[in-house]
């Protein structure tokens, strides 16, 4: 399959402005492909996966940069982090780099009505701490009161004690309010789409929920569906031996957890026992599901309205969660585990065409707690296309030039939904990175502030191949040194496909370096992609799936 970025969905969602179809955007917060729609068979997500079997699934989609701020910032101005300049959470874009349009704002100016409930932007000064409202919004965005609680001790611990721990199941009539986060937000989001109803004015509606995000304060009762007893560790629980030491991510805010400082883990690459490991897998899962009751309960709602014809869905989260592969845990990495993301495109009309008069739902509620049949048969094409003139006849939008000036860093992919994906796309390609403060594990190696970062990770995903290239960084200017290489990772996925065994330092790089003197000088992301490209072929033209380039 093809490689995409998932900023690309901005894009993608304006064109179907032209015939003012409703949308209901969902975001997930730290949802890795861990669902039964992309092949996880311990995942128990029947409501995304019923989504998934009526959608166009992006198979190898991923996202800018593993941590929530720049990723979404990333996303829903459909720019990169190195346009953005948004690598921390401490900057809004429209001050620090442009007054971006954003996909939300786009669709409030061609007459939509435009509403955020939960986490969508990053709340914070990353959006403004208004979620960017009035801009992409045409009401301020809500969020849970029971948020703030998330961070506060709410665990009961073995002592009978509240803690602020990372495995944190909960009896829910006993939290504050009895309720938590994603319940509340979709309530809110209930009420909304209720609200819409009987209104001609076209609706865009983005939800995003907290969960599978830690800490995994979840209800109680969905760990029933993950047996300690069933659950198995990660397959590459160690940390790869030719991992250099600056792309390793020492999973500090995992560590600030209570009841994981009781562990006494030694740092940055001290194990977690593997009885608590089984139960972090356990508890993500158990996330995972209940965020998945959530959005059955936004589809039911849709379905029960009579607006599953009218409203196109869109599905996806903004980055992965390692759950102990390469002894990582969190996101904070350009490995696979923490960029990849799901992407699902639901169209009436086009990737479904059951209508309501026919008596059947469309997207009916299911437990995942009652019931047991869990399984759909999903659909998984993509591909990437360059021509206007296949995206005219796609979208038949007169306004497609003025549409294309809003994502100049993306490729569109509406073909893909009119077209079956024949072959793999060998020359596609994803981008990802990720800054550090050093060339060594640090306390802040996760999330280090723009003023300490001193290399950046970038990494290019094909079909069958992920390279990275560590260089130097310097944060005043926002330039990356394309000949101070840090390090660098390569991994041949047909043999490796956990990325465990970095093959970089079996080759000569110097020619690369002789070859880069004569390159223009245009933006550093592409600067690094006509470097990779050039180092790959030099270096390794013997290989078959190089032969081509």
């Amino acid at each position: 399959r093809s490689c995409i970025d998932t900023y690309r969905c901005s894009f993608l969602l304006s064109l179907f402005l032209i015939s003012f179809i409703n949308v209901l955007f969902i975001i997930a917060d730290d949802l890795r492909t861990s669902l039964g729609c992309y092949g996880d068979t311990v995942a128990k997500s029947p409501n995304i996966d019923q989504l998934a079997s009526k959608s166009q699934v992006f198979l190898n989609a991923y996202a800018q940069q593993a941590v929530c701020a720049p990723s979404r910032t990333s996303m829903l101005t459909s720019r990169r982090p190195d346009t953005t300049r948004l690598y921390d959470f401490n900057s809004y874009w429209r001050v620090h780099s442009g007054n971006y349009t954003t996909m939300p704002q786009y669709f409030k100016s061609k007459g939509y009505f435009t509403m955020s409930v939960g986490k969508v932007f990053h709340p914070g000064i990353a959006s403004n701490h208004t979620d960017d409202y009035p801009y992409s919004w045409s009401i301020p965005a809500y969020h849970p009161a029971s948020f703030r609680f998330e961070k506060k001790k709410m665990c009961k611990g073995e002592d009978g004690e509240l803690h602020a721990n990372l495995l944190c199941a909960v009896n829910v009539t006993e939290q504050p309010g009895r309720t938590l986060p994603d319940l509340e937000s979709t309530d809110e989001a209930v009420r909304l789409l209720k609200s819409r109803v009987g209104d001609d004015t076209p609706f865009l509606l983005a939800v995003g929920f907290h969960k599978p995000h830690i800490p995994f304060r979840i209800p109680q009762e969905y760990l029933s569906l993950y047996p300690i007893d069933q659950m198995t560790l990660a397959p590459d629980p160690d940390v790869p031996k030719l991992l250099p030491p600056v792309a390793y991510n020492p999973w500090s805010d995992v560590r600030r957890r209570d009841d994981v400082q009781k562990l006494n883990i030694s740092f940055p690459y001290g194990p977690i026992p593997k009885d608590f490991q089984l139960r972090i897998r356990q508890h993500y899962y158990a996330a995972v599901s209940f965020m998945d009751a959530q959005v059955g309960r936004l589809l039911s709602t849709l379905d029960q309205l009579g607006l599953a014809d009218s409203t196109m869905v869109v599905f996806t989260s903004d980055h992965g969660w390692s759950l102990g592969e390469h002894g990582e845990w969190a996101k904070y990495s350009n490995f696979d585990v923490a960029t990849h993301v799901p992407l699902i495109f639901y169209v009436p009309g086009v990737t479904h065409y059951q209508h309501n008069w026919l008596g059947m739902s469309t997207f009916p509620y299911i437990d995942a707690l009652t019931q047991s049949d869990l399984s759909f048969k999903s659909k998984a094409l993509i591909v990437l296309i360059f021509t206007d003139d296949i995206l005219m006849n796609t979208t038949h939008a007169p306004s497609f030039y003025h549409l294309k000036e809003l994502c100049t860093e993306g490729n569109n992919l509406a073909h893909t939904f009119r077209h079956r994906e024949r072959r793999v796309d060998e020359e596609a390609v994803s981008f990802s990175q990720y800054p550090r403060p050093a060339d060594t594990p640090q306390v802040n190696s996760d999330l280090p502030d723009l003023k300490d970062i001193k290399v950046m990770g970038y990494s290019l995903r094909s079909w069958d191949y992920r390279y990275t290239l560590w260089l130097g960084f310097n944060p005043k200017t926002f330039q990356v040194n394309v000949s101070d290489v840090h390090a660098g990772e390569l991994y041949m996925l047909a043999g490796d496909p956990g990325q465990d065994s970095n093959i970089y330092s079996n080759s000569d790089h110097s020619v690369v370096m002789t070859k880069m003197a004569s390159l223009p000088r245009v933006s550093k992301f592409f600067e690094f992609y006509s470097f990779s490209t050039n180092l790959l072929v030099y270096s390794f033209s013997d290989l078959r799936f190089l032969s081509r380039r």
